[in-house]
């Protein structure tokens, strides 16, 4: 297959038609931009699993890049023109906020507190507040409104989903393509990669700050996401 895109995570391969890609997740994971690294086996079919339910389940409700699974680590996709810009919505403080703002960890944010982040390595993915985002021609005002909506969205959903499953989402980073004709829609992944959850009663994490901070082996949170979702 051809290679369309190599990343610290997934492989982006073409698909079988000009207007499809096909995505395969990793079983390397990074932190602190490729400055941590490590390749652990069986860490890319988890996220793949868990990626592909959580988007068949969002797939009535919010219009996204998924379209099937391939295999245990990999699915085909509607190839987009990915926006340069990381959405990330926060239930509770935790992670980078905490150290910007001086907030408590665990802090509750009510309504979910939504932010914009450069999508560049070379710049360490600044904060960018509207202003910015218009100034850089990132996005247009609409296309803006629509991610927020749509982050909004998929976070009332998951929030739910999860704590039927006895854990809390913390907080999650989501990315947002246009197809030719410029509709918008969810795309990359969602998975403990990208977002942070968190036993509702311990506290424990279950995501990659597992990895970020030695706190415990990554497979074994991941398996049990992946345990509670029924995979």
């Amino acid at each position: 297959m051809q290679t369309l895109y190599n990343g610290k995570a997934k492989t982006l391969f073409a698909g079988p038609s000009p207007d499809t890609i096909i995505i395969f997740f990793k079983d390397t994971v990074t932190a602190g931009n490729g400055v941590k690294h490590a390749t652990i086996p069986g860490k890319g079919a988890l996220t793949a699993q868990i990626s592909i339910k959580l988007f068949e389940m969002l797939k009535d409700s919010v219009p996204s890049h998924y379209i099937k699974k391939l295999d245990a680590q990999s699915f085909l996709a509607k190839k987009l023109q990915i926006l340069p810009l990381e959405v990330v919505v926060r239930n509770y403080a935790t992670g980078s906020i905490v150290k910007r703002l001086g907030l408590p960890r665990g802090q509750a944010f009510q309504p979910p507190l939504v932010e914009f982040f450069y999508k560049s390595d070379a710049l360490h993915d600044p904060l960018l507040c509207l202003a910015h985002i218009q100034a850089l021609g990132l996005a247009t005002p609409h296309e803006l409104a629509q991610m927020e909506t749509y982050a909004r969205h998929t976070n009332a959903l998951l929030t739910d989903y999860f704590w039927a499953l006895g854990l809390k989402l913390i907080d999650m980073k989501l990315e947002f393509g246009k197809t030719p004709d410029g509709t918008l829609l969810l795309a990359d992944e969602l998975s403990p990669d990208t977002m942070r959850l968190w036993d509702a009663r311990t506290h424990e994490s279950f995501d990659k700050d597992v990895f970020r901070e030695d706190k415990g082996d990554l497979l074994t949170a991941y398996r049990e996401v992946a345990r509670r979702m029924g995979l």
